[in-house]
């Protein structure tokens, strides 16, 4: 797979973003996708991630409430809605795709393939 997200940019404190995940040329049907998020000089932090069916890994602590991860397979997409941003969540999210059906409760890097590019999303007044 070669994964693709959209949707970052630069809002206000307090406000939303709804970033894309998609694929050029194959379909994300079957596969868990992860979105994770390095902020500037820390370590990438999973952020939540979605079966094939619509289950949900654990979402980090820092976004429980704010962040909703989805999927719409007729249009190849995974989502990340994003709500109440915070400086604090500023950072390049990536989206990958777990190496496995299911999620489970570990992101370890090394459990997911084929990364995106990754969109920056940048929180400021």
């Amino acid at each position: 797979l070669q994964l693709v997200e959209s949707g970052g940019g630069v809002v206000q404190p307090g406000g939303s973003l709804r970033l894309s995940c998609t694929t050029m040329g194959m379909t994300l049907e079957g596969y868990a996708i992860g979105w994770f998020r390095q902020a500037p000089g820390k370590e990438r932090e999973g952020v939540s991630c979605i079966t094939n069916d619509d289950r949900t890994g654990p979402y980090a602590d820092s976004v429980k409430g704010r962040f909703t991860v989805s999927r719409d397979n007729a249009k190849n997409t995974v989502y990340l809605q994003m709500n109440s941003l915070t400086p604090e969540d500023t950072g390049t999210y990536s989206c990958a795709r777990r190496n496995h059906y299911y999620c489970g409760d570990s992101y370890s890097p090394t459990l997911y393939s084929d990364w995106g590019q990754g969109t920056q999303v940048t929180i400021s007044s």
